[in-house]
């Protein structure tokens, strides 16, 4: 799907359901909207381009599995939220930038930044002192959402990431 074949009526239908999930879950979407549905004519792009929604501001491999990281919403929403009001590519802002009391301004990139991850190994030897868990713990990488269950749930009830965004926190 080339930019010439993502007609207005697509870009507004999902821009109004990337607002109303944002809205439910708490966020909020870049108050500039001729901006904020360009990156949706991105999301869109890519969507055709690799049957996923890769955010428009990154270069995607492809491969969904590199990919997981940079499907919007991305694992590094939250943080860029929470550091500059506003995500990498300015679709999701706080309330200060929605409201005017803060431009948006330049968010540097987190994706590469090799950050250590949590040894498994390690956090399980802890919780087994402390816990006799009957289920593995499962974690949203979009938005932190934490269930103890077989199988995390095939949408997150908090953000709307899909299963596979998922990864295992703490295993039983």
């Amino acid at each position: 799907m080339n930019k010439a074949e993502i007609t207005d009526e697509e870009i507004e239908k999902l821009y109004i359901k990337l607002k109303d999930n944002a809205q439910s879950g708490g966020y909020h979407l870049n108050p500039d909207i001729d901006f904020t549905k360009k990156l949706i004519r991105g999301l869109l792009v890519n969507q055709g381009r690799y049957g996923y929604q890769a955010c428009p501001c990154r270069l995607a491999s492809g491969n969904k599995e590199k990919d997981l990281d940079i499907i919007c919403p991305c694992d590094y929403r939250d943080p860029d939220l929470d550091d500059y009001g506003a995500c990498y590519c300015g679709l999701y802002v706080d309330k200060e930038i929605l409201s005017g009391k803060k431009k948006l301004s330049p968010v540097p990139e987190r994706r590469f930044m090799g950050q250590k991850k949590l040894n498994q190994k390690e956090i399980k030897t802890y919780m087994d002192k402390v816990l006799n868990l009957e289920y593995p713990v499962w974690r949203c990488k979009v938005c932190g959402y934490l269930c103890a269950r077989e199988k995390p749930p095939e949408i997150c009830p908090v953000c709307k990431a899909k299963r596979e965004r998922f990864e295992i926190f703490i295993e039983k």
